[in-house]
């Protein structure tokens, strides 16, 4: 395995001294922001798109400083029930199959999106209950007359550029927030579908991370791995519960904040779930997004390095091996 970054974290300086910045560091992968929530900083798909040049000068600048493009990034919400956003993160996920095509990337990370609760929506609709019935047929709705037919049209468009990893992060807020709705869109659409694990969306809604990596790891259902953690604040937590609709900058009123790895799990938690990836022969990219906001982003994101190199090199899968599981 590698070790990455998701890039929006270095948005502050050129992605020349990001790359920079990076290799110093020993990391050995970019995941490339490409458009949606993500942005376009440091890449503008149509910049490359329209300028063989600046492909060749990104790959050459790449080489120079020993760093791949792990995946790109473009999550978005493709669905919204409002079609000038849908157009737009649309328009972006496609932008970013056909660069990914020049960069001879195969795998790009975004979210499954979510639709609206009835055809004359305006607005997303998470629904997490199924009481009383009206809740059951918007799940109907959302799955069977937007969600499977949109995907099974990007799939196959990802397909002929050549992409056969689609990387849906588990996410709230988005169809796909769990091993049980990627496997259920998986199961419908293909295998071009796939999961980008991200432990901080699963460990707030009950789940343990070991046991998700090896139940979707059973069907080779992992495409990329986002090292993020989560810290819960248990005085809170026992009085409210999990599902807090508070904004993440009111720091002291929630009852979990996303954190830094290893600042909400401990060593041996992740060096589990490292081993869990291993186990199911999970050969690619541990890629860092850093979105804590109790830790200045350079202070976070160096900690977090060096807390997943210590657990990588203590496995032999240190900055200059690839490991692929014998299992």
């Amino acid at each position: 395995m590698k070790l990455g970054v998701m890039n929006p974290v270095l948005y502050t300086m050129p992605l020349s001294e990001a790359l920079r910045y990076l290799s110093g560091l020993g990391v050995q992968a970019i995941e490339m922001g490409s458009g949606g929530y993500p942005g376009k900083a440091h890449f503008d798909p149509a910049e490359y798109l329209a300028s063989p040049a600046k492909v060749s000068e990104l790959k050459s600048l790449l080489e120079r400083y020993g760093i791949e493009i792990a995946a790109f990034a473009c999550h978005g919400n493709a669905v919204h029930p409002n079609t000038d956003i849908a157009r737009r993160f649309h328009n972006d996920f496609a932008d970013t199959l056909k660069v990914a095509e020049l960069f001879e990337v195969d795998r790009i990370v975004t979210f499954s999106g979510c639709p609206g609760g009835c055809p004359a929506a305006t607005t997303p609709n998470w629904v997490t209950y199924t009481r009383p019935a009206e809740w059951a047929a918007i799940l109907d709705y959302q799955w069977n007359d937007v969600l499977l037919p949109y995907w099974t049209q990007a799939a196959e468009m990802a397909r002929h550029h050549g992409i056969d990893k689609i990387a849906l992060e588990m996410h709230p807020n988005h169809c796909v927030y769990n091993p049980e709705t990627l496997l259920r869109l998986r199961d419908a659409i293909g295998g071009t579908i796939g999961a980008n694990f991200d432990p901080s969306h699963l460990i707030w809604q009950g789940i343990e991370p070991t046991a998700a990596i090896a139940h979707l790891g059973e069907q080779r259902a992992i495409y990329h791995f986002h090292a993020k953690d989560l810290r819960f604040y248990e005085e809170i937590r026992k009085i409210n519960g999990v599902l807090d609709t508070k904004d993440h900058a009111v720091l002291t009123e929630r009852s979990w904040l996303f954190c830094t790895v290893g600042d909400g799990n401990d060593y041996q938690i992740w060096k589990q779930m490292l081993d869990a990836l291993v186990a199911v022969g999970y050969d690619g990219v541990i890629s860092i997004e850093h979105s804590d906001a109790l830790l200045p982003p350079f202070v976070g994101l160096e900690r977090a390095i060096a807390f997943l190199k210590q657990i990588l090199d203590s496995k032999g899968m240190g900055a200059d091996t690839n490991y692929t599981s014998t299992s």
